[in-house]
């Protein structure tokens, strides 16, 4: 058997969705994404916030809008996603 025929199984991309709360950089927006767990000891939900620098190569997202990114080779320092789809648009102020 040679090293073409015995093929990796393909890594599945990893998906997540948050709301853009910095589009200041051209390129790059900042997301958040909130996460409910529950606490080891006392038993209570408490929220945890993750933000993610992720590329947008069209500027399309603009902030409060609900993203989907999905997880690809780095970028840049920081960035290791990129704009998968915007599910809805935020609220125009």
């Amino acid at each position: 058997m040679t090293t073409e025929e015995v093929q990796k199984p393909k890594k599945s991309l990893q998906t997540l969705r948050g709301v853009v709360v910095s589009d200041k950089m051209d390129k790059t927006r900042v997301i958040e994404i909130n996460r409910r767990l529950k606490h080891k000891l006392y038993h209570k939900q408490v929220i945890r916030h993750d933000r993610l620098k992720v590329h947008d190569e069209k500027n399309e997202s603009k902030m409060g809008d609900l993203i989907e990114v999905v997880s690809c080779r780095p970028l840049s320092k920081e960035k290791h996603f990129r704009l998968q789809t915007i599910l809805e648009k935020g609220k125009v102020s």
